[in-house]
């Protein structure tokens, strides 16, 4: 029967057909994630105020807007594939040499979140201090312009300065594939886990933050565009963020455009949906920061997101504890009118000297920040070089 020519033409013919229902099942799976991914300006503004309006009538109690915020918290999680977080291994970081300037000073630092991914930043301090400080995590957006990149950039650099200056440890740190990571080798692409892999580098940079002394009992996170995304997100999922204050993105209809905010299925599932919005509301009821201007997708913030996250605060019972900054003539971005915005409200949830970063007419004290190259402010060089055993793809990521 081995050498059955009907046999052997039924298998010869079988085994394409395998292949052709496992290419059809793979298309099929991949079409249906692809489903449950919200892009960009997924809704309408109209479609976006509507779901709001919806989901209103769903929660009119704080029990009921509880157990909506662990669904919300839960989808988040199962779509970064987080739902089981890793091990948290050994830090084992990098500091670099301390730079002194005008009432700050800078250190480059790495450490790993996993093994053999080394996250790359640097910590702004004060000269002055006594006792714990509070901290603050600082994720960048998408500014990737040579001469203008994240975390590097001149506003970046301004605020990260003013913050320490006021009191706080700033931990300004790079995106995936941005600054020294993409001369390594990282990049920030479509087909990696993205997403995840910024968001449990976010984790472990409060971990990081607070084993160099930062005060757990006051721990922030501020960023703009991308890095809004990412604040809010850390402020969603990990319990110890205080205080957060999310920089022109967070919207109704607008889900963010990159694979690091909308390339995972955070936002929906076969029988789920959420945007935004009610993310950002899951920090409630602790301080949060809304700046928005005209000139994006936060225009209708006033009107439609702020006024949502007002309600959610009020069920809390806290509704003095979530403000909105909204700047009509302003665009997209961290410039100075945002910075105005954030610092007093840092200033007065973490106990910081606003003196230090304004002046009494509100105008901003940032003449003599010292604006440093790109290349300055990587952790690694001759002194702390690259480790052997570093990683420089998501392809080669271990998530044990």
């Amino acid at each position: 029967m081995k050498n059955n020519p009907i046999t052997q033409m039924a298998s010869a013919l079988l085994v394409p057909f395998c292949w052709l229902l496992l290419s059809i099942t793979a298309a099929e799976a991949q079409k249906e994630a692809d489903e449950m991914l919200c892009v960009g300006a997924h809704w309408t503004e109209e479609e976006g105020a509507a779901f709001l309006q919806m989901m209103r009538e769903e929660y009119k109690s704080e029990r009921a807007w509880d157990k909506r915020a662990k669904d919300i918290r839960k989808q988040i999680l199962k779509g970064t594939e987080l739902q089981r977080m890793p091990e948290k291994t050994a830090l084992n970081p990098i500091l670099g040499e301390v730079r002194v300037h005008e009432g700050y000073q800078v250190q480059n630092v790495a450490f790993e979140s996993l093994p053999g991914v080394y996250v790359t930043g640097s910590v702004y301090m004060p000269l002055e201090n006594s006792g714990k400080l509070p901290g603050i995590l600082s994720p960048h957006g998408h500014w990737d312009q040579e001469g203008d990149v994240g975390r590097y950039r001149a506003d970046a650099q301004k605020r990260f300065a003013s913050l320490a200056r006021m009191g706080a440890m700033v931990f300004a740190y790079d995106a995936v594939g941005y600054g020294q990571q993409k001369e390594l080798g990282w990049e920030h692409r479509a087909d990696g886990e993205v997403l995840k892999m910024q968001l449990w580098n976010s984790i472990r940079g409060v971990d990081f933050i607070l084993s160099l002394g930062a005060d757990p009992e006051r721990l922030a996170v501020t960023g703009a565009s991308g890095g809004a995304t990412q604040s809010f997100l850390l402020a969603a999922v990990d319990d110890r963020i205080d205080v957060a204050a999310p920089v022109v993105m967070v919207s109704a209809h607008f889900f963010g455009g990159c694979v690091c905010e909308s390339g995972m299925p955070i936002h929906k599932s076969k029988n789920f949906q959420t945007n935004n919005v009610e993310i950002a509301a899951l920090i409630a009821p602790k301080p949060l920061l809304l700046v928005s201007v005209g000139g994006d997708w936060t225009k209708n913030t006033p009107e439609v997101e702020y006024p949502h996250i007002q309600y959610i605060y009020n069920l809390k019972g806290k509704p003095e504890r979530v403000q909105n900054v909204h700047i009509p003539e302003d665009n997209h971005g961290y410039d100075a009118k945002k910075r105005q915005a954030v610092y007093p409200f840092l200033a007065k949830h973490l106990g910081l000297d606003l003196s230090k970063a304004l002046h009494a007419d509100g105008s901003l004290k940032e003449a003599d920040v010292v604006l440093e190259a790109q290349e300055t402010l990587y952790p690694f060089d001759d002194n702390n070089p690259f480790p052997e055993t570093g990683i420089t793809s998501i392809f080669n990521v271990k998530w044990n």
